[in-house]
């Protein structure tokens, strides 16, 4: 009874990265009409840290290079995208993020890389070591993602304001 089966681990994997893909563009959808503050550019990655927990569980560990290679090809690959499709505007006297066409496209394509990579990493070590894996990929993306917010933020919100001439 305690013995889940593989397979059930990989398609729900699967099926949960779905899932938080689509809750990933509705939040990113709507959190557009409402304005950017250092607390909702820093919660996401202080809350998705909680997921190192996983590693107290022996069969989820692996060597710490393939962690650092992981991290780095999240922060360097993964989170350039997303990089590239997030951008600021100010109303009102606040910061707002634009509306990007293709960020719903972005993140559908990097779930179809994830599945893709995840299907090819899955024949050479178990189920959750991957899970692992891609946990420590995605942390390195999204941290990237938002200090490159965080400053971009930062800059307009310091940013003075030229006089106009008329």
């Amino acid at each position: 009874m305690g013995n889940i089966n593989p397979s059930y681990l990989h398609i729900g994997s699967t099926v949960g990265a779905v899932f938080m893909a689509l809750m990933v563009i509705f939040i990113r959808l709507k959190a557009s009409e409402r304005p950017v503050t250092i607390r909702k550019i820093w919660i996401p990655p202080l809350g998705m840290s909680t997921g190192f927990a996983m590693f107290v569980a022996p069969q989820v560990r692996f060597p710490l290079w393939w962690a650092a290679i992981a991290f780095v090809i999240g922060w360097f690959i993964f989170a350039y995208p997303l990089i590239r499709s997030t951008t600021f505007e100010q109303r009102e006297g606040e910061v707002y993020a634009q509306r990007s066409k293709s960020f719903a496209f972005i993140l559908l394509g990097l779930l179809l890389v994830r599945t893709l990579l995840h299907e090819f990493i899955n024949q050479y070590v178990s189920v959750p070591q991957s899970g692992g894996i891609f946990f420590i990929l995605a942390f390195g993306m999204i941290v990237h993602w938002r200090l490159f917010m965080y400053k971009r933020y930062n800059v307009l919100v310091h940013s003075k304001k030229t006089p106009s001439t008329t």
